[in-house]
């Protein structure tokens, strides 16, 4: 049997994770551990509904391209050239597009369907209301056509900047090039690093673009003037409009689509999801806080008082430990959030390390005040007795103390991290990134995605 290739690979693992988060954070919403709490339903519902979004993604094979640019820059007339048919309104006034609007290709013989997206001018739409439409577009995106025309102005290339954030791969597209003879995807790809290193912003385009993904096009090219001459001496003079050029484009993007096509949509889904499971677990967290204190200060008291009444030492640190992990999981349960016994000794391990000192402090004074303890303990009379009280007493606050804050520390770990795990959406984002080839798109945004 043919073993799946890396892109089959990728568009597996990224469905298999969808749908166990969807399973999984639709069955708390109708079966929680605790009593349902209907401003959290209502707050995670948009973000539910983004994980079934992306899913659905993925099971149509569906990947988004969108196109950005200025105004005037023939936005709309490059995707009608790349689908071969003139679905988008066109024409020589400015700001012909008034909203995001959408086609449907299908290249590669329907094995995968293609969503272009076509935009406003950045330079049309006013201030917020511009960076959310762009930030919206881009995050549906799996790859980006910024559609330029001449040089490059510092407008263009902040507006470039603004959306390399979106951690999406990025075509250059040199419109008009008719008008341009002179000019060639060398020439633009070094003014691109000039603008680089003399820009204020930190987002340097260096490290995204190749001179591969500078692409060169002539989507609607101009009308050029013909002289006919006929046999009678007649002479006519008329003008022609020469097809599109747009090849270039079309065979950079089916490059893409064949190399790494699957692996761009099951990334991008995995990106959407996991953000989804970020806001999830944060408006969880702000919509559960009494309850989680509540249910922090419970498992602090119980471990001071088991503590501090236990006589034997061995079983304080092994107690206080049960405790902390019993305290972890229940958190999840309250939650909502995925969480087994091995990613909570995990997480408990993580914020141990985390705290160092104040944990090192806790558990030598365990230690020490479990001996002592029981050595009072094995002893008689009125003093013994007094010395194990006091001695018990301040062992259970130093337990109770380190279990409340582990607790805390527990919350946040729980928010940050909740798309961690064996099918997590930020596992199986790594684990695609560290097998990407280093000759693809994706390479290049690796470091970024890792980081974020």
């Amino acid at each position: 049997m043919k073993a799946p290739s890396s892109q089959e690979t990728h568009y597996n693992q990224a469905r298999a994770s969808l749908q166990q988060a969807l399973s999984w954070y639709s069955s708390f919403q109708r079966h929680g551990h605790y009593a349902p709490n209907e401003t959290l339903q209502a707050a995670v519902r948009g973000e539910l509904q983004t994980l079934k979004r992306a899913l659905d993604k993925i099971e149509q094979n569906a990947l988004c391209i969108a196109a950005f640019g200025l105004v005037s820059r023939g936005k709309s007339a490059v995707l009608n050239s790349l689908i071969g048919q003139n679905l988008l309104e066109t024409g020589p006034l400015h700001g012909v597009t008034k909203y995001p609007r959408s086609v449907t290709w299908t290249p590669l013989g329907g094995k995968i369907k293609v969503e272009l997206i076509d935009t406003p001018g950045l330079d049309e739409i006013e201030g917020q209301g511009r960076a959310q439409m762009a930030k919206e577009v881009a995050q549906q995106a799996d790859l980006i056509l910024f559609i330029v025309a001449g040089d490059i102005t510092r407008t263009e290339y902040e507006a470039l900047c603004e959306l390399r954030q979106a951690q999406k791969p990025l075509i250059l597209v040199f419109n008009k090039v008719d008008l341009y003879p002179e000019c060639d995807r060398t020439a633009i790809y070094q003014q691109l690093q000039t603008l680089a290193t003399t820009s204020q912003t930190p987002h340097s385009l260096q490290t995204l673009l190749s001179p591969d993904d500078i692409v060169m096009v002539a989507a609607q090219p101009a009308p050029i003037p013909l002289r006919i001459e006929w046999p009678d001496g007649q002479i006519q003079e008329t003008l022609e409009t020469p097809p599109p050029q747009i090849y270039p484009l079309q065979e950079r993007i089916l490059t893409l689509l064949n190399q790494e096509g699957r692996s761009l949509l099951a990334l991008n889904a995995l990106l959407q999801a996991q953000a989804a499971e970020q806001r999830l677990a944060r408006k969880t967290i702000e919509l559960r806080a009494q309850e989680a204190e509540t249910l922090i200060w419970r498992y602090a008291k119980t471990k001071a008082l088991v503590v501090a009444l236990n006589p034997i030492a061995l079983l304080d640190l092994l107690g206080g430990l049960w405790a902390d992990l019993a305290l972890i999981r229940a958190l999840a349960r309250l939650y909502g959030l995925p969480m087994t016994s091995y990613q909570a000794v995990a997480l408990l391990s993580k914020i141990l390390t985390s705290a160092g000192t104040l944990f090192l402090a806790e558990l030598a004074s365990t230690a020490l005040f479990s001996l002592s303890k029981s050595s009072h303990f094995l002893n008689e009379g009125p003093a013994a007795l007094t010395t194990y009280a006091t001695t018990a007493a301040l062992q259970g606050a130093i337990a109770g103390y380190g279990s409340y804050i582990i607790g805390k520390a527990a919350q946040d770990y729980l928010e940050k991290g909740c798309s961690w795990g064996a099918l997590g959406a930020s596992t199986v984002i790594q684990e695609i990134l560290g097998q990407i080839d280093p000759k693809t798109i994706i390479y290049r945004l690796r470091d970024e995605i890792s980081l974020a």
